[in-house]
């Protein structure tokens, strides 16, 4: 199984794109996985909310496959310890056969088209967090979890 985290936009602060990228590395010892940049929406300032939504998710959906098991980084998704998470991600491993998408949507949320393909919905927090910290937060999270599966001293209770 590989495991891809799909965002909308570019990373632009030096620290959470060097933050992303050391457990980027990190995460190669345990799992494929990667980060795909899909472009914002151009002309965005011309458009409604909706229709912001309806175009990110036509480049996300563009992205995803039918054998995609996709869990939208949703606010009103379930709620895990780092713990749960790491056992939500055991059992993936061994149920999901090809591809675990992990998705974050723009800044209005997901289409009814995206929110209609996913498979469901996880939170990582009550708080809001910006949509470039959410990459660096899930890929931390992502590498606890791995580090937790393979018994390592990583997260302390």
């Amino acid at each position: 199984m590989k495991i891809s985290l799909v965002v909308i936009g570019k990373t632009n602060g030096k620290f959470l794109i060097d933050g992303i990228n050391e457990y980027t590395k990190r995460l190669s010892f345990y799992i494929p996985f990667n980060i795909v940049y899909l472009p914002d929406i151009k002309n965005n300032k011309k458009l409604s909310f909706e229709q912001q939504k309806t175009q990110e998710g036509a480049i996300l959906l563009g992205e995803i496959d039918k054998s995609d098991y996709v869990v939208l980084l949703d606010e009103h998704g379930k709620e895990f310890t780092s713990i749960e998470f790491s056992r939500y991600i055991e059992k993936k491993m061994t149920t999901v056969s090809k591809r675990l998408v992990f998705v974050v949507g723009g800044p209005y949320g997901f289409s009814n088209e995206v929110k209609e393909r996913a498979n469901e919905k996880i939170s990582l927090s009550k708080m809001t967090f910006s949509h470039e910290m959410i990459r660096l937060i899930f890929t931390e999270q992502l590498y606890r979890a791995m580090t937790i599966i393979n018994n390592e001293p990583y997260h302390h209770e």
